[in-house]
């Protein structure tokens, strides 16, 4: 059947039409590719404040079903106050909001209490008593334990390599991460055996802290369950990179069992491209690029931005780091959150709902164009074929799609992403067009995809 051209924008496809190119893209309703576990591009947040940062957030979260949200564990919380005594209170609230969302919390240690470190130095990384630190720690993961919290990873450290230019207070290098890390993770598996540990959370992947972890887990010095690091980059092929170097390194130890974890990720935030289409088509792509290269989980950074109190910052972190924490967060443009500070929704929340759609079997989807890249699916709980296409270039294109088996009277629901549209209402961003019936057999379509643009169809039964 022949489907009317879906316009994502009749004025700029009307201007640029002399400069459409066109592509070509076959699906198939019944040819599987396999499984699509969306879960695992999950969320982030934390680094920023003890509050529940996202709490009223919590519905439209748990709306994308992430498998995890990584959560700093910061100084803020406050979890030793004194020497012997623990404090779990604040950061029970932010345990306990994540899991309303049916999400678990990545737990990443990134705190230096002051009884154990009494002076401010990111460059101070030992304990003044390392059996008071396992204490801390087999405490704490033990709290959450016999809470039911069923949290499963905990990540020793946060961008350890670059310390108070990352927000923490930590800065490691190869030779003493390793002994920190096997301290850290001998305590967390005292209290609780099946707990998985993992590390080190760089900022620069190349960061030679990873190697030196990976062949310290391979020299049986320590258990080590995952890996992770981070990067921001508009590009999502150099995402993809990183992901390739960490599984080059991993292969060269292969009686090592270990997930790959690229546990921060955005577009490039200190010069980033402003367009307001570029973004949620970036998370689509970079999703695309994580799957394609087999990354076991991703963690987006951030759910909702915020502003920091530098005072509390200046409690465990040097005057300049707690200086450039306040510039960064309170002076400079952001365009991390889902949320905005005011707590406003982003286009980019919308990418990630359409992306949390496509959970089930994967059907297959070849395209002829190196920018337009998508998936399709069949989702056994709603009943309903889901297919989600987008243009990862600055230039639009024509879109033909094509498949050889519709199994049967189809109604098809096609949406646009339109992230200028004027308005913050889910039918404004997620803008339906008009459903149209298909029948058995031989299906055709085609769709008008501006720059960044992105388009989804749901195929359920007809009536």
């Amino acid at each position: 059947m022949k489907y009317l051209p879906i316009l994502l924008s009749a004025a700029l496809v009307t201007a640029a039409a002399a400069q459409t190119r066109t592509a070509n893209v076959q699906v198939s309703f019944t040819e599987k590719a396999g499984t699509l576990d969306m879960r695992r591009i999950s969320l982030g947040q934390g680094g920023l404040s003890e509050e529940t940062i996202w709490g009223d957030r919590m519905v439209e979260i748990r709306a994308l079903r992430p498998r995890l949200v990584r959560l700093f564990l910061q100084e803020y919380f406050d979890l030793l106050p004194a020497p012997g005594q623990y404090h779990f209170d604040s950061l029970d609230r932010s345990v306990d909001l994540i899991l309303k969302t049916g999400a678990t919390p990545l737990m990443t240690i990134a705190f230096k209490p002051l009884a154990l470190f009494p002076k401010v130095d990111q460059d101070i990384v030992e304990p003044n008593d390392w059996n008071a630190w396992e204490d801390l720690i087999y405490n704490m993961v033990r709290h959450y334990k016999e809470r039911g919290a069923g949290i499963r990873y905990w990540e020793v450290g946060n961008e350890p390599d670059i310390g108070e230019d990352g927000g923490c207070p930590y800065r490691f290098t190869p030779e003493n991460y390793l002994p920190y890390y096997q301290h850290t993770v001998a305590a967390i598996l005292r209290a609780d055996p099946d707990a998985k540990v993992g590390g080190p959370a760089v900022a620069n992947y190349r960061s030679p802290i990873l190697p030196a972890l990976i062949e310290f887990g391979a020299a049986g010095k320590a258990p080590l369950n995952f890996i992770s690091w981070h990067i921001y980059s508009g590009k999502p092929a150099q995402v993809r990179e990183t992901i390739d170097y960490a599984h080059g390194l991993l292969a060269k130890h292969p009686a090592l069992s270990v997930e790959t974890f690229l546990d921060e990720w955005n577009m490039s935030l200190s010069n980033p491209v402003r367009d307001p289409r570029f973004q949620p088509a970036y998370v689509t792509e970079t999703a695309w690029q994580m799957i394609d290269a087999k990354l076991d989980y991703s963690c987006y950074y951030h759910i909702r931005d915020y502003y920091v109190d530098v005072n509390r910052f200046s409690q465990f972190m040097s005057p300049k780091g707690a200086a450039a924490m306040g510039r960064w967060w309170n002076r400079m443009p952001q365009y991390d959150g889902l949320f905005d500070y005011q707590n406003t929704i982003r286009p980019a929340y919308f990418a990630f709902k359409l992306l949390s759609r496509l959970s089930g079997d994967r059907l297959n989807f070849e395209s002829s164009d190196a920018a337009v890249h998508g998936f399709f699916t069949y989702d056994p709980l709603y009943l309903t074929n889901n297919l989600l296409i987008w243009n990862f270039s600055s230039q639009p294109v024509k879109v033909t799609i094509n498949a050889k088996d519709a199994p049967g009277k189809l109604l098809m629901r096609p949406e646009l992403l339109d992230a200028m549209a004027a308005s913050y209402d889910e039918n404004a961003r997620l803008r339906p067009l008009d459903p149209v019936t298909i029948k058995p057999g031989p299906f055709h379509t085609e769709v008008e995809l501006g720059p960044y643009g992105i388009a989804f169809w749901s195929f359920e039964p007809a009536r």
